[in-house]
């Protein structure tokens, strides 16, 4: 039942002699953020290599390529395209001459003011090369007013609006900036004498890094050989957290840790929550794996009904939402997961999931349980219903995509061919994330309140001819 699309995944290190192997591996790590390409630039402080690719880490980059690109600073990027198609030169890092020379950027997040940006930027002469919303941050870089000025990328900075967690590659070392909202994760590591930053937690478990401390809203850190020095773009007091509540619902790896509270515990409490509120009468609770698993779970625990497994997935299989046609995702539907048909044939079922997009998916496993004798079908979703677009950096921009909206739970119940459904509800979802208060959270594809104004002409294809 996966059908909403993820955005990207950083990774940046300074001060280590194998930065790049260690790259590798915290892209590896963070391959669920983007199936799409991959890349990797490091530099000696005098040369930039870059190398990226179209699919997979693993695929993308070999020990002789790992090799080649040897030096003790690199920044990484995994990707699913939100702004800009799915091609080779889209892939990220992208690289560029900057006011302060050499300069290589990776983006999570989606900017809401690009359309009019990239419109006065081409007016005054730039040339784009690609068509994601991230160039735009090296032209304001780039522009003649910030030549020579080591203040030029919180200048640009400044220019742009919507959810950015960034990394830059400079001769000098890492910089590492997140938007005034803090829509996405960005966190610091140490590992041994270097200095990591990754999107999630989990990246630095493989490269035995710890975690030191999330990288502020409207903060710019400065990683160097020398050590770290942050400043600040945007001043404390006029920064308005909005962290993305979907990724502890659904994108981030349950054992990562992010806006301070570890994934799996508060997919627990979404789940127990949901049985407070969405009580039912069955004989097991089973998860849509992999990330329904936890909620499943704390809805068993809560509930008092056995936690079973009904559905088992095939792990060869990548994540259905990260296919970027409809026709890829249909197809991986059907071989995704199979039902353990002796587990659920003549049972009363509760079924987990972290979220109902689209709905063609959730409708497709409905009739196969059914086909598998189960007798009845309780459908539980450990998130409110998904009724606005998100322009954050989340590919559900169409509201008409969304089986939510402009349907009640009734008519989504009936045509999903459910027997009952229950979603949670704002505030339950909003108490399960203990670390930060529920007005630190953005809600907009929930609530339709969007904490930053949306700008006309913000789209995917925005800047494809």
């Amino acid at each position: 039942m996966r059908e909403a699309h993820d955005f990207c995944g950083l990774f940046g290190i300074v001060g280590d002699p194998d930065a790049v192997i260690k790259t590798y591996h915290g892209l590896y790590s963070l391959q669920h953020r983007g199936q799409e390409s991959a890349g990797i630039v490091a530099s000696d402080g005098t040369s930039f290599n870059v190398h990226k690719g179209m699919g997979l880490v693993a695929d993308v980059f070999s020990r002789a390529t790992l090799e080649r690109l040897k030096a003790p600073m690199a920044i990484g990027h995994v990707r699913y395209s939100t702004t800009g198609s799915s091609t080779p030169q889209n892939a990220q890092p992208l690289v560029a001459e900057g006011a302060i020379g050499p300069i290589a950027v990776a983006h999570n997040g989606n900017l809401v003011n690009s359309g009019r940006l990239h419109a006065e930027l081409e007016a005054h002469g730039s040339i784009f090369q690609t068509t994601v919303d991230s160039e735009i941050i090296l032209h304001l870089i780039a522009h003649p007013d910030n030549q020579g000025r080591p203040d030029a990328i919180a200048r640009a900075l400044r220019r742009i609006s919507g959810a950015f967690s960034l990394l830059f590659l400079t001769r000098d070392g890492v910089v590492a900036a997140r938007d005034p909202n803090g829509f996405r994760p960005l966190c610091l590591g140490r590992v041994g004498a270097a200095w990591v930053v990754a999107s999630e937690t989990c990246a630095f478990d493989l490269i035995k890094a710890e975690y030191v401390r999330d990288v502020e809203p409207g903060e710019i850190v400065h990683i160097t050989r020398a050590g770290l020095r942050s400043e600040r773009f945007v001043p404390a007091a006029e920064t308005r957290p909005s962290m993305c509540v979907f990724e502890h619902v659904y994108f981030a790896r349950p054992d990562s840790r992010v806006f301070g509270d570890t994934v799996h515990l508060v997919r627990m409490r979404l789940g127990a929550q949901l049985a407070v509120e969405h009580p039912v009468d069955a004989d097991l609770v089973m998860a849509v794996p992999d990330s329904g698993n936890s909620a499943a779970m704390g809805f068993a625990a809560r509930s008092g009904i056995p936690y079973e497994q009904g559905f088992i997935r095939n792990h060869y299989v990548g994540r259905t939402f990260i296919q970027p046609t409809q026709g890829a995702r249909d197809s991986e539907v059907e071989i995704k997961l199979n039902i353990v048909r002796d587990v659920v044939k003549g049972k009363r079922v509760v079924v987990v999931d972290d979220s109902i997009v689209r709905g063609t998916t959730a409708r497709s496993r409905v009739k196969a349980l059914r086909g598998c004798g189960v007798r009845e079908v309780h459908l539980r979703v450990s998130c409110p219903p998904l009724r606005h677009p998100c322009f954050y950096g989340i590919d559900f921009p169409d509201p008409r995509q969304l089986i939510a909206n402009g349907r009640s739970v009734a008519e989504i119940r009936d045509f999903l061919g459910l027997d009952s459904l229950g979603y949670l509800s704002i505030d339950g979802m909003l108490t399960a994330a203990r670390a930060a208060p529920p007005e630190h959270f953005c809600t907009a594809c929930y609530s339709g309140k969007y904490p930053v104004k949306v700008e006309d002409g913000t789209r995917k294809e925005i800047f494809e001819r």
